[in-house]
């Protein structure tokens, strides 16, 4: 079953050395059952060395040219980045590129144009009449000289800009002659606008240009598959082209994910609508039921951990995580799971039928910046767990405000067998719970070690499966237990 690993957390050392890094990791990477990588944008920002890769500067400088103050990327350089990607592909593994169409930063030089100001919190309603700004809009990348591709992004090219050289003033400013794209999310009246100089895909120069580049870069990396940055903020028809080409070139349909960051089930049911189903969405809103059940001291009611969330509803575009750069301790949309909670949150991604789940960097690895440690083994061993075994049959206990709980018939080795897992928020208990009676008989233990049990299942294949408090057990048939050997540790 896939399972994917977000590969970089937003602290990461800016050494230019996590493309080597990660590619001496990609042995223990596939030993523990990762089934892709989804990489952090490889173009060179505006920040340079520092930049972690979203705010965009040039699509064609993978850490190949002298720009922004460096010539490798806060990652390392073109040739390490793709080595890397070569050799995930020799152990079979896929490789996921994240990139960034909403925006550009960091331009060469700036434009004097004419333009209308609007709020941050209201971008329909004007704040001012035509009036000329100075804007940073003209992107000439004298470091690379026009190598790959020598076209000059300028004005004409963006919807508008947050700031105003001559002025030094902070608004949102709409370029005349061009307009917001009414076909995205509508917090703020209109949300076309996210930072910095914000594409125009109603131009058709700018369409071009990114199909050009994705065209080139999808050549050069034969990557497997998207990850797709603020498309709440993008033309929700806009990819539908772009991903057909790709999926043209590649030879198969890609895997795609989009971000869509919205509590709010009805918004992305709306944009897999709008655009076509043609990718899979973030699962943001299971996010936050996680994040309440971490942070409520045990007040949340674990009957509605799935309730109204992507998962539950459209399984088939589903991609479910845990936390994710974003999520992280002083990130914008910081929203971090307690550690106590996260084995269990994991439990509920990666040992389900439904959905891809993403393991977090920084819960496997640990964030020393933070003094974050990882998950640790549990983690580890439910990532082994379901790269080994096929998920078919389920039964769910969510009865109980605290403690609840599913069981499964799955396959491990092309064997059947069965999967009782029970957790909770609050105190532990347990939960009677019913595997099948082709279980009869057998002896059940905890993979994760939390419970020293051993729970033998009555004729009708059912049983009392403990859990202790604040804590997730995985029960499963003491017979197939052997494959937690080939988990690695540090």
């Amino acid at each position: 079953m896939r399972t994917i690993l977000q590969a970089f957390e937003w602290y990461l050392d800016q050494n230019g050395k996590h493309w080597s890094n990660l590619t001496d990791l990609v042995p223990r990477l596939k030993e523990l059952g990762l089934s892709g990588l989804w990489l952090p944008p490889a173009f060179k920002g505006a920040s340079g060395i520092s930049d972690v890769g979203y705010g965009v500067y040039d699509f064609y400088d993978l850490g190949e040219f002298d720009q922004k103050g460096t010539v490798p990327t806060k990652y390392g350089s073109k040739d390490e980045y793709l080595k890397l990607i070569k050799v995930l592909h020799n152990y079979g593994v896929e490789v996921y590129a994240d990139i960034v169409f909403d925006h550009m930063m960091g331009a060469d030089e700036s434009e004097v144009v004419k333009a209308v100001q609007y709020s941050f919190s209201n971008r329909l309603q004007p704040k001012s009449d035509i009036e000329e700004v100075e804007v940073w809009t003209k992107f000439t990348f004298p470091g690379r000289s026009g190598k790959y591709n020598d076209y000059i992004w300028t004005s004409k090219n963006f919807s508008g800009v947050d700031y105003d050289q001559r002025s030094h003033e902070h608004a949102i400013f709409e370029f005349q002659g061009q307009n917001w794209s009414p076909e995205v999310d509508d917090e703020n009246g209109n949300f076309d606008y996210l930072m910095g100089a914000n594409l125009d895909m109603e131009v058709p120069e700018t369409v071009k240009q990114l199909e050009k580049w994705g065209s080139w870069f999808t050549e050069l990396t034969q990557i497997d598959g998207f990850r797709l940055d603020a498309v709440k903020h993008i033309d929700f028809h806009y990819f539908k082209d772009w991903l057909k080409s790709r999926d043209q070139q590649i030879g198969r349909k890609a895997f795609v994910v989009g971000e869509y960051w919205a509590n709010d089930l009805g918004r992305l049911i709306n944009y897999l609508d709008e655009s076509g189903n043609v990718l899979d969405l973030f699962d943001v809103p299971l996010h936050f039921n996680l994040y309440q059940a971490s942070s409520s001291n045990g007040l949340f009611d674990m009957r509605g951990i799935f309730a109204n969330t992507l998962v539950a509803t459209r399984p088939d575009y589903a991609v479910t995580f845990v936390d994710n750069h974003d999520t992280q301790e002083g990130q914008a949309l910081q929203s971090w799971i307690e550690g106590w909670f996260k084995e269990q949150a994991y439990s509920l991604i990666l040992l389900r039928r439904s959905g891809i789940p993403v393991v977090f960097w920084g819960d496997l690895f640990g964030v020393p910046t933070r003094d974050t440690k990882g998950v640790g083994s549990g983690l580890e061993m439910m990532i082994c767990l379901r790269s080994k075994m096929e998920i078919f049959e389920c039964s769910d206990y969510f009865d109980h405000p605290d403690i609840v709980g599913w069981t499964s018939i799955v396959k491990i080795d092309d064997h059947s067998t069965g999967l009782a897992v029970i957790l909770t928020n609050a105190t532990g208990g347990s939960k009677w719970m019913t595997i099948g009676a082709i279980e009869a008989g057998k002896v059940y233990i905890d993979l994760l070690g939390h419970r020293t049990d051993k729970i033998k299942l009555n004729e009708e294949g059912r049983a009392e499966f403990p859990v202790n408090d604040g804590s997730v057990s995985v029960w499963i048939c003491e017979e197939y237990i052997d494959f937690t050997s080939k988990v690695f540790h540090e």
